[in-house]
């Protein structure tokens, strides 16, 4: 059955509002090809600030996992987290949260492209309770464009032949992909049709919400994580335009992890 692609509901969303301010970690790239300056807290990815340090582009971007009989959990909010940098001096970090009800485990590596505004997280699911199949894996992204949380637009979208999670505000664009395919993928307004709230009232991802406009706004992906591939890299782009923030991810991604890390 054909899925026709509509506005999300409940705009323009619950007032936006900030994540917490007690960071584990900051970093940047030593490099004018990259400006980008992240923050963590919490396990996840929070600010990430471009193309200035005093214009945050995002609020946070985390996990939820899903799995039989309605479980939801949610990585920042039910698991236990540790961080720690790649080593002296360098603010590369391994992230590594596990779920207190002992069913997961989610391990993480984020460092900023030196070429490209682009900040990169690899991201490994291991399941502890059952298998990696019994569970299903979701990027949760709230854009907060130009230090606004409110006025943006998100959809789904795909350029040069790949799909990924836009946002839009304040003449600044972000494009998110993954080197796994997406599965369903969602954009809502926060506290009425965002990812989070799919999720936890019916466990899935409404197919027609594909666009939320000018409000407080989120975009969820499912990660195409499986019995094999466990491992992911997700690639967060920023630029002046959809197209040049979604060139940069991909590029990005085509690079890999690996490059960009010895060179950060």
């Amino acid at each position: 059955m054909s899925v026709t692609p509509t506005v999300a509901k409940g705009a323009p969303g619950i007032p936006a509002r900030w994540t917490s301010s007690a960071k584990s970690g900051v970093g940047t790239a030593l490099s004018a090809r990259s400006p980008l300056w992240f923050t963590t807290s919490h396990g996840i990815l929070n600010e990430v600030y471009y193309p200035r340090l005093d214009s945050a582009c995002t609020r946070d971007l985390g996990l939820i996992v899903s799995g039989p009989g309605g479980y939801f959990s949610e990585e920042k909010r039910d698991a236990a987290h540790a961080v720690e940098p790649f080593e002296d001096g360098v603010p590369g970090y391994r992230l590594a949260n596990s779920a207190a009800d002992g069913a997961y485990r989610i391990e993480k590596r984020i460092v900023a492209d030196s070429k490209r505004p682009v900040l990169l997280q690899e991201t490994s699911f291991i399941a502890l309770k059952g298998a990696a199949a019994d569970y299903r894996v979701y990027a949760l992204l709230a854009p907060h464009l130009v230090n606004a949380g409110m006025g943006n637009t998100a959809w789904i979208g795909e350029h040069k032949g790949e799909r990924l999670l836009f946002a839009t505000g304040r003449g600044v664009s972000l494009a998110l992909a993954s080197s796994l395919p997406w599965g369903a993928c969602s954009a809502g307004y926060v506290g009425f049709s965002d990812g989070w709230r799919q999720l936890r009232d019916n466990g899935v991802l409404d197919p027609s919400c594909y666009t939320a406009q000018n409000g407080n706004v989120a975009l969820t992906g499912e990660i195409g994580f499986s019995a094999g591939k466990t491992t992911a890299l997700l690639a967060l782009g920023f630029g002046a335009s959809p197209e040049e923030a979604a060139d940069f991810a991909l590029a990005s991604l085509k690079q890999g992890f690996e490059p960009a890390a010895k060179t950060y």
